[in-house]
């Protein structure tokens, strides 16, 4: 399903954009589509702080793990099967 998104902007501010999509030959709708999914991808999900709690939580444990070259193999053999 299609949603509609309403961004009001400056005279100046829409002249920049449609020069925009002019030079990479895409309508205004297309660049700004483009914009907004480069924007979300390059922000992460959560911020620094959340990720960091997750990881001294992750350390408080002690998991069972083999030899690193050894898991490499196995994970090298299984692009293999």
């Amino acid at each position: 399903m299609s949603k509609r998104l309403q961004v009001l902007l400056s005279d100046p501010e829409m002249s920049e954009i449609q020069r925009a999509a002019r030079r990479e030959r895409l309508t205004v709708s297309e660049w700004a589509r483009r914009a907004l999914r480069a924007a979300c991808v390059s922000k992460p999900a959560t911020d620094a702080e959340t990720k960091l709690r997750a990881v001294r939580r992750g350390v408080k444990y002690a998991f069972p793990a083999g030899n690193v070259e050894q898991i490499l193999s196995e994970i090298e053999q299984g692009y293999l099967i």
